[in-house]
C-alpha cells in the first residue's frame, strides 16, 4: 500500500467531514439568531400595539406528529351500562341520550363539575373535557382528549350536553373517534409566540388585546375524509377571555374558522 496516497486520502477524508461539520454548526447559530430576532420583533410589535400576553410562553422546542383516526360505530353493547337515561343511536355514528331523572349541575357551570359528570354519565366519558357553556342555548360542548390535547372544534369526537331552564341536564348527543395512532415521524413545532404573530399579522389581533391562554391540542386536516381524520397539531389562542383562534403548528398558517364544518360536512 501506498503510504503517501493513503495519508492523502485520510486527509482529505477529514476536511471534507471538518467543512460538513462546519456548515451545520453555522446553520445552528444561523437557525438561533433569525429565531431570536423574530421573538424580539415580534415582542416590539405587540408592546408597540399594547397587546399583552398575561402568561409565560413555553420556551422549549416542541416536535408532534400527525394523529389519524376514524369515527365509532356504536351498537347495542355501548348503552347497558348507561346509568339513569334511555339511549339510542342514530346512523351508527351519534349516541342520543335522555335522563330519565335531570342531572342538576351547580348555578355556575365549572370546567372540574362538567367533567365529573361526563366521566359518571357519558361513554368513554374521561376521554372528554368541558369546552363552552352556552347560556342562551342552554348547551355545554365538550370536545375528544388524547394525551392531555383536545381536538378543537371536532364535531366527531365531541359531546353536547342540553339543559332546562332549571339548568339541569336532560339530554345529550355524542360522537367519538377511535382507533387513534400517530401519523408520519415527528416534527419541530413553531413555538407559541411564533402562532401569536401569526395571528396579528393576519389582522387578527386587534391593539390593546389581551392574550389570555395558548395551549397545544388538534385541528381537523384538509385532508379528512369520510372514512379517517387526519388531526394536525395546533395552537389555540384566546383572546380576552373569550375570542378562540387557531394556529398549525407545523407551519405557522392560521386556521379559518368553520373550516372543521367545511371539511366534515
Amino acid at each position: 500500500m501506498d503510504w503517501n496516497n493513503t495519508k492523502s486520502i485520510f486527509i482529505m477524508v477529514f476536511f471534507v467531514l471538518n467543512i460538513f461539520l462546519l456548515y451545520q454548526f453555522l446553520e445552528k447559530i444561523n437557525d438561533y439568531q433569525y429565531e431570536s430576532f423574530t421573538e424580539s420583533s415580534t415582542d416590539e410589535l405587540l408592546k408597540e400595539d399594547d397587546i399583552s400576553i398575561e402568561f409565560p410562553l413555553p420556551k422549549q422546542k416542541l416536535k408532534d406528529q400527525f394523529l389519524i383516526a376514524k369515527s365509532k360505530t356504536f351498537d347495542k353493547k355501548d348503552l347497558q351500562y348507561l346509568k339513569n337515561q334511555k339511549a339510542k343511536i342514530i346512523d351508527d355514528k351519534k349516541l342520543v341520550g335522555t335522563f330519565k331523572t335531570p342531572v342538576g349541575m351547580k348555578a355556575e357551570i365549572q370546567a372540574a363539575d362538567v367533567d365529573m359528570f361526563l366521566k359518571e354519565y357519558i361513554l368513554k366519558g374521561s376521554e372528554y373535557h368541558f369546552w363552552s357553556y352556552d347560556q342562551i342555548n342552554q348547551t355545554i360542548i365538550c370536545y375528544q382528549v388524547e394525551d392531555k390535547k383536545m381536538f378543537y372544534n371536532n364535531s366527531k369526537g365531541k359531546v353536547t350536553l342540553y339543559l332546562n331552564k332549571k339548568g339541569e341536564i336532560v339530554s345529550y348527543e355524542q360522537m367519538y373517534l377511535e382507533g387513534i395512532e400517530k401519523f408520519n415521524k415527528p416534527k419541530e413545532l413553531v413555538s407559541a409566540l411564533t402562532a401569536i404573530r401569526a395571528l396579528y399579522d393576519h389582522g387578527d389581533i386587534d391593539p390593546k388585546s389581551k392574550v389570555t391562554n395558548v395551549k397545544l391540542g388538534f385541528y381537523n386536516s384538509l385532508q379528512t375524509t369520510s372514512v379517517s381524520h387526519l388531526l394536525v397539531p395546533t395552537w389555540w389562542v384566546v383572546l380576552n377571555d373569550e375570542t378562540d383562534l387557531f394556529v398549525n403548528a407545523f407551519d405557522g398558517e392560521v386556521i379559518e374558522l368553520n373550516t372543521e364544518e367545511k371539511i366534515l360536512e
